[in-house]
C-alpha cells in the first residue's frame, strides 16, 4: 500500500494511522487535506496524539484484510506458513448491517478499533504466491538488517477484488492472530505431528539450536 508523505498530497480515499500497535485505534478516513485536518484535531483534543508526527497516511486499499503469519527457521532454512486470519473491528465491521438509507441519515464516523480474530482458510490457488511473499521478505531483511529475521513475522495487508495480495505492513514478532492457533492451525496441522502454537514452535526451534550447537543462529 502506497504511503502518502503529506496531507497535501491526498487526492483519493486514504486511511490514516497511528504509528505502533495501536490495535486500530485512532483510524480515520479522508479523501482531502480537510478532512485530514478534522481527524487530527479530535484525535489532539481526545489527547490520543500529541502532534501530526504521530500518523501516517497510507492509500486505502479497497478488499478484504488479512494477516498472513509466518516462522522462518535458520537452522532447516525453511519457511512456515502457520496461519491466516482477519480482524473483526468495531464499528466499521458492523456497518454493513445498517441499511444504506440509514447510514446516511445517521452521522457515522467508524472506527477501526480492533475486537476479535477470525482465522481463515485461504482458496489454494493463493497459497503459492503466500509462500512466495514469505521467502521475498526473509531474502530482504537479510540484506537490510543482516542476519535476517528468525522466528515469527507476519504480512498484513489487503487481497483485492482480483485476488492481489497489496501489504501495507509488517511485524517481526508474534502477532496477536497468531492467538488463535493454540493448538495448531489447518496449516501447521499439515507440518506438524502435534499440535503447534507459535510460543510452542519457537521453543522447538531454541530446543533444536541447541541439539544441532547453532544457537547463535536464531539469537540476534
Amino acid at each position: 500500500s502506497r504511503t502518502i508523505k503529506s496531507k497535501r498530497e491526498i487526492n483519493d480515499l486514504c486511511i490514516v494511522k497511528l504509528h505502533g500497535a495501536a490495535g486500530g485505534k485512532g483510524y480515520f478516513l479522508t479523501s482531502n487535506e480537510k478532512g485530514f485536518d478534522e481527524g487530527y484535531n479530535k484525535l489532539l483534543n481526545d489527547n490520543i496524539i500529541t502532534d501530526e508526527n504521530s500518523l501516517y497516511i497510507q492509500e486505502f486499499v479497497r478488499g478484504v484484510p488479512v494477516y498472513l503469519h509466518f516462522f522462518y527457521s535458520p537452522i532447516s532454512g525453511e519457511i512456515e506458513f502457520m496461519g491466516v486470519d482477519r480482524r473483526y473491528e468495531s464499528d466499521i465491521d458492523g456497518i454493513a448491517r445498517i441499511p444504506s438509507k440509514h447510514q446516511l441519515n445517521v452521522p457515522i464516523e467508524p472506527t477501526y478499533n480492533v475486537v476479535g480474530n477470525i482465522p481463515l482458510v485461504l482458496r489454494e490457488s493463493l497459497l503459492e504466491g503466500v509462500y512466495e511473499m514469505g521467502e521475498n521478505f526473509v531474502q530482504a531483511s537479510e540484506k537490510l538488517v543482516p542476519p535476517g529475521i528468525p522466528g515469527p513475522f507476519c504480512l498484513e495487508g489487503v487481497y483485492t477484488k482480483d485476488a492481489r495480495f497489496i501489504t501495507f505492513e509488517f511485524s517481526a514478532r508474534i502477532v496477536a492472530g497468531t492467538n488463535l492457533y493454540v493448538s495448531g492451525s489447518q496449516y501447521s496441522d499439515f507440518l506438524f505431528q502435534n499440535g503447534m502454537s507459535m510460543g510452542r514452535r519457537i521453543a522447538l526451534e531454541i530446543k533444536n539450536a541447541l541439539i544441532n550447537r547453532k544457537l547463535e543462529a536464531v539469537l540476534t
